[in-house]
């Protein structure tokens, strides 16, 4: 499966079929994260019902702690 992630192509051999699969596989599925999938933001409970297809197109921002 190709998946463009924050502008770049991504590979995956596994077959995911959502975003909170997705999240899961980039180790991100505990972290607070913002996902805009094909130019639309989701809500964290539109994750688990958000499928993906090949071709698709995502943009991932985390927020990361610090001082």
């Amino acid at each position: 499966m190709k998946l463009m992630i924050n502008g770049t192509d991504r590979f995956f051999d596994v077959p995911l079929q959502t975003v909170d699969e997705l999240l899961h596989e980039l180790k991100l599925g505990h972290k607070m994260v913002i996902v805009e999938h094909n130019e639309h933001i989701l809500q964290k409970h539109e994750h688990p019902q958000a499928e993906l297809q090949s071709g698709d197109r995502l943009e991932i921002v985390h927020f990361v702690g610090g001082g």
